[in-house]
């Protein structure tokens, strides 16, 4: 099995509320919908983006089944307490035609051991052979996926295909030195916004999965363009991306930190998406001068690409 779906830029999207703090998932359509048509290549949901521990796992279920009846590509999280529910969710994903796994680490219970996390990766892909898998790392579940395991997995699961770095720069080094460089076939997928143009440049990452892409798709994929073509040597495009990344970088920081979808929300709300207004547990807010912080640098951003995007330099590489 090859990692085709595992490439571009997929959004991991957040999940909206309705006035009364359920899931509102027309909207959740929508807005993959729209993401969608802005150029990127499929989303992601439910992962830690779309707050998978604060929705049961019937309400996971029917945001993905709604994203597939609506022809959007979706890549369906796994984030579980317990094995049994991260197996109900890959099978789901199977059964109703998602397109690949984000496949995350058993949490809480035995999550430091390796030989705890083998039998629950294996059980997962084991529950959805037919779908292309990638498993999640991150430091925030607790567990780091090396060399040994990943390759003892994919001896007996063909179906997993790659691996999606959340750790930052030096974690993104060892996948690509150790797991993703020796095979085709397998896929490295950036997984923190800050690590874009390392991840592609330096990684040889064939796609990134982002958080700021929600609140700024046009952007986004604009700085993924420069960096997959500066990762094919061209100069120009390697010196636009780096001032694109550079100009983002308080935005992507957000991603790093546990309060991301306050965050991303936030902005959201600010880009006149309301229905990300209200977050399912009533006391997760940003405090005011996190607001201001973020108001401030959005704007300031804004100001800054809607200046930089109209120079000769940067206009002829999105023609091109």
């Amino acid at each position: 099995m090859k990692a085709q779906i595992f490439a571009g830029c997929m959004p991991a999207l957040m999940t909206p509320s309705k006035d009364d703090r359920s899931p509102d998932f027309e909207a959740l359509v929508r807005k993959g919908k729209e993401l969608i048509a802005a150029g990127m290549s499929a989303v992601v949901y439910c992962g830690s983006m779309g707050d998978w521990p604060l929705l049961t796992d019937a309400l996971r279920m029917e945001g993905v089944e709604a994203l597939v009846k609506a022809g959007v590509p979706v890549i369906v999280g796994t984030g579980a307490v317990n094995t049994a529910s991260a197996v109900a969710h890959a099978a789901h994903a199977q059964k109703v035609g998602a397109k690949g796994l984000m496949v995350i680490p058993r949490v809480l219970s035995r999550g430091s051991v390796v030989e705890a996390q083998r039998h629950h990766f294996k059980a997962i892909l084991a529950a959805a052979p037919d779908l292309p898998a990638v498993i999640y790392n991150s430091p925030y579940y607790g567990f780091s996926t090396r060399a040994d395991l990943f390759f003892a997995l994919r001896a007996e699961h063909p179906n997993l295909v790659g691996f999606k770095e959340f750790g930052g720069a030096a974690d993104m080094r060892y996948a690509a030195e150790t797991i993703t460089s020796r095979d085709d076939d397998v896929s490295l997928m950036i997984g923190v916004d800050t690590c874009v143009f390392h991840g592609f440049v330096n990684c040889g990452a064939t796609g990134a999965i982002t958080g700021i892409g929600c609140v700024l798709p046009k952007e986004v994929l604009h700085l993924v363009s420069l960096s997959q073509a500066a990762a094919k040597g061209d100069v120009e495009a390697r010196r636009l991306a780096l001032e694109l990344e550079a100009a983002l970088a308080v935005l992507s920081s957000f991603d790093e930190g546990p309060d991301l979808v306050l965050y991303f929300k936030h902005m959201m709300v600010l880009k006149g998406d309301a229905e990300y207004a209200l977050h399912f547990n009533p006391t997760d807010a940003l405090s005011e001068s996190q607001r201001g912080y973020v108001e401030a640098q959005l704007k300031l951003f804004d100001a800054w690409y809607a200046q930089w995007s109209k120079q000769a330099g940067v206009v002829q590489k999105r023609a091109a």
